[in-house]
């Protein structure tokens, strides 16, 4: 019962694998990164960053793209980037400006004439990239839905999207309710490719854990909520449970939900995304965010929050 997810990586070869929403989503991606690369495929690493890449010092392609390695040097208090690059042995890790779609768009365009890859992989950590616009609340939708645009518009032959984290993204508002039927309306056209879950038996898990507690040692001021709450899930943690200080004052559900994958085809996500299309010439970030705002605010009405009644 394999899931369509992996049956459409098996004719791959070079992966483009990338955070789509920023910050430490990359990380999301890594246990993708081994089940492929145990499997022979070349596997390119990129994010989406919040790192300050004004303050970085190393080789830039482009004005918004940074390639992190080990002689790449930058501020001290929040690099995920550059931690991760140093737990893979000073293997390259791009990093995407945090700017608007078209700017995005850009850096992925060199990535793919570049690289050349075969596949894209999106990886979202939370499920927020599922919103198509209608929801009353959206989540963090300006880094997510840049990288999607992006991604439906390369050239490149086999494109994916992965979540993981799901329930995570309820501090910004977003119903999981609507989560479930947007995956729903997807089913109906194809676009869902199936879901599986981290185990603590898998190898793959290991190497994602191992690297995010790398990463944490490195900025413990600055901890992952998101894949903290992974790992806490993953290992059988449930409820209000707190991996980092910065939690603290909320109440959590750590739930094993938390640990499951989703898989979608991204071309046919992007095209049922309602605002997507306005992004295309928006080269800042606060252009991006506010179209998405003037959007979201011209609907007659938004679809409300309801409970999973389960």
């Amino acid at each position: 019962m394999e899931q369509s997810f992996f049956s459409r990586l098996s004719k791959s070869d070079t992966v483009l694998l990338a955070g789509a929403g920023g910050g430490y989503d990359i990380y999301c991606g890594l246990p993708l990164y081994h089940w492929l690369r145990a499997r022979g495929k070349t596997v390119h690493l990129a994010n989406l960053a919040f790192t300050n890449l004004r303050r970085c010092q190393g080789e830039f392609p482009l004005h918004s793209l940074l390639r992190v390695n080990l002689q790449t040097s930058g501020p001290a208090e929040y690099f995920p980037e550059l931690h991760l690059s140093a737990y893979l042995g000073g293997e390259p890790i791009y990093a995407i400006e945090n700017a608007g779609a078209a700017a995005v768009k850009r850096a992925y365009d060199w990535l793919v004439g570049e690289l050349k890859p075969d596949t894209l992989i999106l990886v979202d950590g939370g499920t927020d990239i599922l919103m198509r616009g209608d929801e009353q609340g959206l989540g963090t939708p300006e880094e997510d839905c840049s990288s999607l645009l992006a991604g439906w518009d390369v050239p490149v032959a086999e494109k994916l999207v992965a979540c993981l984290g799901f329930g995570i993204d309820s501090f910004h508002g977003v119903c999981h309710a609507h989560f479930l039927e947007n995956v729903a309306d997807l089913i109906k056209v194809g676009g869902f490719l199936g879901s599986w879950t981290l185990t603590q038996d898998m190898e793959e898990y290991d190497f994602y854990r191992e690297a995010c507690a790398y990463c944490f040692r490195a900025m413990p001021d600055r901890l992952s909520i998101v894949n903290g709450s992974i790992v806490s899930a993953t290992e059988g943690e449930f409820g209000d449970v707190h991996s980092s200080s910065r939690t603290r004052g909320s109440e959590l559900f750590i739930n094993p939900l938390m640990s499951l994958y989703w898989g979608f085809d991204l071309v046919k996500l992007a095209e049922r995304n309602l605002y997507l299309p306005s992004l295309r010439d928006k080269f800042s970030r606060n252009e991006t965010a506010l179209t998405i705002e003037r959007f979201h605010d011209s609907l007659p009405r938004h679809r409300r929050p309801r409970l999973i009644p389960h």
